[in-house]
């Protein structure tokens, strides 16, 4: 009886790997699906923060020099030399 079960044993084996194969490969595939989308996940965040941060710098850049495409044209220039303007004033006013 000991050798009929242990010749049994690898066919019984190869059976089980067969039949389950698929699903290996299938929690194989989520696993590596599951990391993909993390790691994606991780660079959308960096890449967004890099954007923000990029986009905090320019932010006064575009309000000063106009460089921006908003309905109406916005002319920095002209409200830094009004800015200056009104501070030369009020300074002419003060002495």
């Amino acid at each position: 009886m000991a050798s009929k079960s242990s010749s049994s044993t690898p066919v019984v084996l190869v059976l089980l790997l067969l039949i389950t194969f698929p699903v290996w490969i299938a929690i194989m595939a989520g696993v590596g699906g599951i990391v993909a989308g993390i790691l994606g996940g991780i660079m959308g965040v960096i890449g967004g923060a890099v954007g923000a941060i990029a986009g905090l710098i320019a932010w006064p850049f575009k309000m000063i020099f106009g460089w921006h495409n908003w309905g109406f044209h916005f002319n920095g220039f002209v409200v830094a030399a009004l800015i200056i303007l009104v501070v030369l004033i009020s300074n002419r006013r003060q002495k």
